[in-house]
């Protein structure tokens, strides 16, 4: 029975073997987080910049691991046009939004909408760290620092 949802293949490979080729696929497109070189955002955090338009096929969004170390914390920040989701990976720290302020966790899922004051603060004993999905992707242009 045919895949359901095949993949284009690589027309480099004329033949029909039944052996899969590493290559075969055009569109798959798998990047390893301890590949990635870190950089620092517009609101301090660092990060490994998985998935986004400069490194990949997506275009409408990104995905980055972010980290924090102990007693960091994010500068105050909006992205006017961005919403994010923080996926907490490791650690504990204590989220702000809109003003209302809780604590997070490994495991918690954070919807930030776009144009939302947040900041992020370190309250544990090892180092914070969060994957972060934004659509459309991240630009330092769309980071608006609201403190100094």
């Amino acid at each position: 029975m045919p895949h359901p949802h095949p993949q284009p293949r690589n027309p480099k490979f004329e033949d029909d073997d039944e052996d899969e080729k590493e290559d075969d696929y055009e569109y798959m497109d798998i990047k390893n987080l301890y590949e990635m070189q870190p950089f620092i955002t517009k609101d301090g955090s660092e990060i490994r910049e998985l998935l986004a338009h400069r490194n990949s096929a997506i275009r409408n969004q990104s995905l980055a691991e972010a980290r924090l170390p102990v007693g960091g914390a994010t500068q105050e920040h909006f992205h006017p046009r961005t919403e994010e989701i923080y996926f907490i990976t490791h650690g504990v720290g204590k989220m702000r939004i809109a003003g209302e302020t809780r604590d997070v966790r490994a495991g918690d899922a954070i919807a930030i909408p776009p144009g939302q004051k947040h900041k992020l603060w370190n309250t544990g004993s090892e180092t914070l760290r969060l994957l972060c999905c934004c659509a459309p992707g991240y630009e330092h242009d769309d980071t608006v620092i609201t403190e100094s």
